[in-house]
């Protein structure tokens, strides 16, 4: 097999990148407690100053063998890029920490979330080739698809929403598999799809088609209409962004910048609202218009500096607040709005630099591997999964979720998005170059990355 410049070539080094790349997708994927009971007294308490220093250890020490790994790489240049940007938000939300109710757990979360940008990152660098890559992903995701089926077989009391739920007995009868909710499940199912359409082209023909079909299904069954409408709307966006990259950049920036206007508008008008229920659309979102109120409510008193990061929902002093007497929403465990998340967690400034992060770059990245001779497959499989998070995050709080697979899959698209927008095949006769060209991600089977200043 052609190896990548640069890449760890021997057969023990090979063994090993592959179990840790394995480790940190069942990490993500999977979790350390799958199936988790729906019944748990501390789904009714307030849960935003607490932490679990079990899991804690794990992601550390998981995330201290990335980090010595990845070093070693040739490819440790292209780590938590671009660099400037990246240190500008860390430095704010740090500052912002500062003004949070508990700045402990706002200090313990932020170092959280900076060990999952790498471990994202990390399952770029690590495989030797594409090859690899594809194989691993699909071993990763095929074990996670067959656990949720398992468990609505053999768990069905764990796996499917029940009557007898603590929460959302609503909810009933919609597949969970072994993620804590519908939601999470139809948006990692969603995924698994785009990579099962991967895999096809990558040489994994029959396994990737299985992946395509079990995944496609249960998402049907998890009842997540978000999803499953949004399925087909991206994968034809996503074409559209390959042939017409500014019809397509022009088209995500509409549809976001529009879509969150009608949510939020819905959420304080009257009259709107009454609008959208007389074309049958819910002006509630399933409910989630309270959320809004209560969001856009907390954000007008502190629109610079926010609340400082994930230390806003799930506290004592909002559980205790006097709006707890008048709206539910303040049980809600996020904003139910990646954008207005951003403003909960550290106001304009903050918002402003995960737009730029997420959105903005990106659409330079996608625009360029589109043109460059590179993977196709792999950079359409980036940009299906960044499209996606960007939309699910209107109606959900994907952005630096530091456990599950939604946020961790969203930035293993952005950042490699960016690799591949500097990627170029490298012919197997050439010459192997001593400077300065250095491999990266597994953008293709005989890559060769080229360096992009942040």
């Amino acid at each position: 097999m052609t190896k990548v410049v640069g890449a760890v070539s021997s057969r023990d080094g090979r063994g090993f990148t592959a179990f840790l790349f394995l480790l940190i997708l069942g990490y993500f994927w999977i979790g350390l407690n799958p199936f988790p009971d729906p019944n748990a007294t501390s789904l009714s308490t307030p849960y935003g100053a607490s932490s679990n220093v079990f899991n804690q250890l794990i992601v550390v020490a998981m995330s201290g063998v990335v980090l010595v790994t990845v070093l070693r790489n040739p490819a440790r240049q292209l780590l938590l890029r671009p660099h400037g940007l990246l240190a500008c938000l860390l430095v704010w939300m740090l500052f912002t920490g500062l003004f949070a109710g508990d700045p402990a757990a706002a200090y313990r979360r932020i170092i959280f979330a900076i060990l999952v940008c790498l471990c994202a990152n990390a399952m770029l660098l690590i495989p030797r080739d594409g090859q690899q890559f594809a194989g691993l992903m699909s071993i990763g995701l095929g074990f996670a698809i067959a656990l949720s089926y398992l468990g609505v077989i053999a768990l069905p009391h764990l796996a499917i929403h029940q009557a007898t739920d603590a929460l959302e007995q609503s909810l009933a009868g919609d597949w969970r598999g072994h993620f804590g909710h519908k939601n999470v499940a139809a948006a990692a199912m969603v995924y698994a799809v785009f990579f099962g359409l991967y895999a096809r082209k990558a040489g994994h023909i029959r396994l990737g088609l299985l992946m395509t079909l079990s995944a496609a299904f249960f998402v049907l069954h998890a009842g997540g209409k978000t999803s499953a409408a949004m399925l087909p709307a991206i994968l034809v966006l996503a074409w559209t962004f390959e042939r017409w990259p500014k019809a397509g950049a022009a088209m995500l920036l509409a549809g976001l910048i529009g879509l969150n206007l009608m949510l939020l508008t819905a959420a304080v008008s009257t009259s709107f609202s009454t609008l959208l229920a007389s074309a049958g659309i819910d002006p509630t979102f399933t409910d989630r218009g309270s959320i809004w109120r209560l969001a856009l409510s907390a954000i007008a008193a502190r629109p610079i500096i926010g609340y400082g990061f994930q230390s806003f929902w799930q506290t004592e002093a909002l559980f205790n607040s006097g709006q707890a007497m008048t709206t539910w929403a303040v049980t809600a465990a996020n904003s139910h709005n990646g954008y207005v998340e951003q403003l909960i967690n550290g106001g304009i400034p903050a918002l402003a630099m995960v737009f730029v992060w997420l959105v903005i770059l990106p659409i330079g990245y996608a625009t360029r591997a589109l043109k460059g001779r590179n993977d196709r497959a792999l950079t359409r499989l980036f940009l299906r999964i960044w499209l996606f998070s960007l939309f699910l995050a209107c109606l959900e709080s994907p952005f630096f979720g530091n456990s599950g697979p939604i946020w961790f899959t969203m930035l293993v698209a952005v950042f490699g998005l960016r690799l591949q927008a500097n990627a170029g095949l490298v012919s197997t006769a050439a010459p192997i170059p001593t400077l300065p060209a250095i491999p990266a991600a597994p953008t293709a089977e005989r890559l060769r990355q080229s360096l992009l200043t942040s």
